[in-house]
């Protein structure tokens, strides 16, 4: 990406100047502002240091699902959703042909592009100010109470501390690099994404070190991890074995996730993500929205308002039809295109020959997917129906996750679902040439969703089995007006897509980057924001515009 210029601060040495001579006033009537900062006050105890630890997983989890994000922006990127609203800067980022993302003084979107960075980095800062600070008093033989309760906090931190730096580094092109051995009041220069993720990476295997030591079960007051460090509502406590899981997984995630183009997805270590993946989560790893305690899933309750918020494009999703009907739709000027019908045997989606039989199955029920069951589309009735975009206007919404409205901002949201762990996996075997032990991790989802199983047998490049009803029917070069039965990888990428749909933190953006699926000219990554450039002060303000996504896979 881009290459930085260190930034030199003068803003440290002149407080630090001012707060000299302060020291050396004779005024008996000179006082200390408690109010200043002080982040030696602020972790002034042990247990002080493991109650701000204790909070940096809720404020970074509010950052990605508060209202104003990045997150809205990348479904409408990655077509996981559409809306031509201005709201959340979707329409924005929606249109065809793609626009820039701006990063003058003053744009539409500011607001939006600087809440992940600011609210990110500042916790990943808090985390590694903490963990420093209770390695301080640990080393003078006072910590929290035992080595146990000891390497808890500091594992948490470190969790959290690479969680922060990851996330920055899959959204944006460059950031600092912090961590414990990084004084409180130095800001180091901004560094490429790759870098960033490169030490994210280390942060996680320091808290997945500090739990498989000795300490960690070395007195009383450790692990599990309280449930409320990680969730709202009735969390259950995790323990070590579980928190192990969920750290293999996110780095899995994160390893995987942070190219930007096709080449470089091929060129990451996929034996490392297997190997994580493959010692990671064995249930999906949930967090309970609650407003009364303050865990956030703002943006899923606001796209359930209505179909002008959130409804389903075909761009992607009509890969589900067996019927030509989507074949006829990109055959379509993509300014003249109209819904059509999606019949498929996918489970996910409902079934029926005519719309109003494919309604009767919800029905007009708001509460969204009933428990136990995997209908995550509804076809929605007639007068819910509102205008979009030609080639984004369709007559089904996304409802996984609407029952959170309903209960007032209370609910389960999958933070990171055992499917994409699993898909994790197979594309890691996929890409190192293992086919045969990816297929029964796609099989197992496939077949729960009525779609027939890819025999042990099939190597990569031949097709999926259902002839002219197989899911998903792929378009095809060089026109891609037509489809036909996708691959291995495409059936991956097919039980990928709609497990992780308005699941985690721009999920299909992330993923369809690397693999080459975006609409043409899509921007792959954020600029670092204004806001911090001139904190830096550094006026040299750019965008991300140069590195963008080519024609793809589908033609798109």
């Amino acid at each position: 990406m881009r290459k930085r210029t260190p930034v030199r601060l003068w803003c440290a040495a002149v407080v630090s100047g001012i707060a000299l001579l302060a020291g050396c006033s004779d005024n008996p009537l000179a006082i200390r502002n408690q109010n200043n900062p002080d982040v030696a006050r602020v972790y002034g105890t042990p247990r002080d240091v493991e109650t701000i630890l204790s909070k940096l997983f809720q404020q970074m989890w509010n950052a990605q699902h508060g209202a104003v994000g990045i997150g809205a922006q990348t479904m409408v990127m990655s077509l996981e959703s559409h809306s031509a609203l201005a709201n959340f800067s979707m329409g924005a980022r929606a249109t065809i042909p793609r626009g820039t993302i701006s990063n003058s003084l003053g744009n539409a979107s500011q607001t939006e592009n600087f809440r992940d960075f600011d609210v990110l980095t500042r916790n990943t800062r808090s985390a590694a100010n903490a963990i420093a600070a209770l390695d301080r008093f640990i080393a003078k033989g006072t910590g929290t109470g035992s080595p146990a309760r000891d390497a808890r906090a500091r594992s948490f931190g470190y969790f959290n501390l690479g969680y922060g730096l990851a996330n920055v580094a899959l959204i944006y092109d460059s950031a600092a690099i912090i961590t414990p051995d990084v004084p409180s009041d130095v800001v180091p220069p901004l560094s490429d994404s790759k870098a960033v993720m490169d030490v994210a990476l280390k942060m996680l295997d320091s808290a997945l070190a500090i739990s498989s030591s000795a300490n960690a079960t070395n007195g009383t007051g450790g692990w599990p991890i309280p449930g409320g460090w990680l969730s709202g509502g009735l969390a259950a406590d995790v323990p070590i074995a579980r928190w192990q899981q969920v750290i293999r997984s996110y780095k899995a995630r994160f390893r995987a996730g942070e190219p930007r183009l096709p080449a470089e997805r091929a060129a990451v270590d996929w034996n490392a993500v297997v190997n994580d993946a493959t010692n990671g989560i064995t249930t999906d790893f949930i967090v309970n929205a609650d407003a009364t305690l303050g865990w956030s899933a703002t943006w899923q309750s606001q796209l359930a308002v209505d179909a002008t918020w959130s409804q389903m494009t075909p761009m992607i999703l009509g890969m589900a039809d067996t019927t030509g009907a989507y074949d006829a739709w990109l055959a379509t000027s993509l300014t003249q295109r109209t819904p059509f019908l999606l019949r498929t045997p996918d489970k996910r989606f409902p079934s029926g020959d005519t719309r109003g039989i494919q309604q009767a199955v919800t029905g007009g029920s708001r509460a969204g997917t009933p428990v136990g069951s995997i209908l995550y589309f509804r076809n929605r009735p007639a007068g819910e129906d509102s205008p979009a975009e030609p080639w984004g206007n369709w007559y089904y919404d996304n409802w996984r996750f609407w029952a959170i409205r309903q209960a007032g901002g209370n609910g389960p949201v999958e933070a990171f679902s055992l499917a994409e762990n699993d898909m994790l996996a197979a594309e890691g075997y996929i890409r190192t040439n293992r086919v045969a032990l990816a297929i029964p991790l796609i099989n197992t989802y496939r077949t729960r969703a009525g779609l027939a199983a890819i025999p042990s047998t099939t190597d990569a490049n031949t097709v999926i089995p259902g002839g002219a009803a197989c899911v998903p029917r792929v378009p095809q070069p060089p026109g891609y007006t037509t489809t036909a039965c996708g691959n291995v990888l495409e059936a991956m990428k097919w039980e990928k897509r709609l497990e992780t749909s308005f699941t985690g933190y721009a999920q299909w953006w992330i993923d369809a980057r690397g693999w080459g699926d975006l609409v043409q000219n899509t921007v792959v990554e954020w600029p670092v924001p204004w806001q911090e450039l001139y904190a830096r002060v550094n006026l040299n303000l750019y965008t991300t515009d140069k590195v963008r996504a080519a024609k793809g896979t589908y033609g798109f």
